[in-house]
């Protein structure tokens, strides 16, 4: 377990990260594998934006599973 939280038990977001870049107009376009995964947008892209913002790269990278939805819970496959 690190610092910033739970760590990826099957270190799946070491082995391939999530990438991020944050548009103009504030959308936060979120990529995986070279691939855009997903586009937030609205109050949801501002909170994570500021969080993103403070986070280390192991918290980062769990922000944006958690944001894509890409982040499993339990016993889910």
């Amino acid at each position: 377990m690190s610092a910033s939280g739970p760590a990826d038990a099957r270190g799946r977001l070491v082995e391939d990260p999530f990438d991020h870049r944050v548009t103009a107009s504030g959308t936060v376009l979120a990529y995986r594998g070279g691939r855009l995964v997903a586009t937030i947008s609205g109050a949801r892209a501002a909170r994570l934006i500021a969080a993103l913002e403070t986070a280390d790269e192991d918290r980062a990278q769990h922000l944006l599973a958690r944001a894509t939805g890409n982040y499993r819970r339990g016993n889910e496959r």
